[in-house]
């Protein structure tokens, strides 16, 4: 990269700093998924089935079991990843001090005089060069959402929000968890009608779309 003035290299600090800093967060947060999400589906699962044996004749028994053979689906796609559990909490140490030495050189760099900066050019290069070796694309599904959690919530990012200014839904809220939300509000109604016959409301807009196809 060569040398950079200093206004350039704080922002480039920080853009590789938040890249850093995320991924840590995201090592961590398919650890925990992996670690403590089918702990807690066997335990609910558990104790709905105990429920169920004391109300057997609960109006809600069908739709619970069905939640709960979903859930155990949801385990089943974990048991791939956990093979690499130790790996994801290692990698997520590893970048964490990644985050933290360039944090170090970004101050550095902010209160200095200088005006060419190419030895701590170099110290960045380096950083980074060790955190694509040991970056993993194969992350589990939500980790992007609980990452974002992480890493606004419990990364030290002044720094890096002093050149990025992070607004709210732009980029502490996931888009795609955003349009998750959007899908889940729309199927549930939808689901509710197919299979009760119920929600009036939706069965009119059901009729007025199938109405605007069929009378053109």
């Amino acid at each position: 990269m060569g040398t950079l003035g200093k206004d350039e290299l704080l922002k480039e600090l920080a853009i590789n700093g938040y890249n850093v800093g995320f991924g840590a967060k995201k090592n961590f947060a398919t650890y925990d998924i992996i670690s403590k999400v089918p702990g807690i589906i066997g335990l609910v699962g558990l104790l709905i089935g105990v429920g169920q044996l004391a109300y057997p004749d609960s109006p809600f028994n069908t739709g619970i079991s069905t939640v709960l053979v979903m859930a155990s689906i949801v385990a089943l796609t974990i048991n791939p990843y956990t093979e690499n559990k130790e790996k994801y909490n290692e990698r997520g140490i590893k970048m964490t001090q990644f985050f933290n030495q360039l944090r170090q050189l970004y101050l550095n760099v902010k209160s200095s005089s200088a005006t060419e900066f190419e030895i701590e050019v170099l110290e960045m290069e380096a950083i980074m060069d060790q955190f694509y070796e040991i970056s993993m694309s194969n992350q589990i599904f939500g980790s992007d959402w609980y990452a974002h959690y992480k890493f606004f919530k419990q990364h030290q990012i002044d720094w890096i929000d002093e050149q990025k200014n992070f607004r709210f839904w732009k980029d502490k809220v996931p888009t795609s968890f955003l349009w998750f939300i959007i899908v889940i509000i729309i199927a549930i109604p939808l689901w509710v009608y197919i299979f009760k016959g119920e929600l009036p409301f939706v069965k009119s807009i059901i009729s007025a779309i199938y109405g605007a196809f069929t009378n053109r």
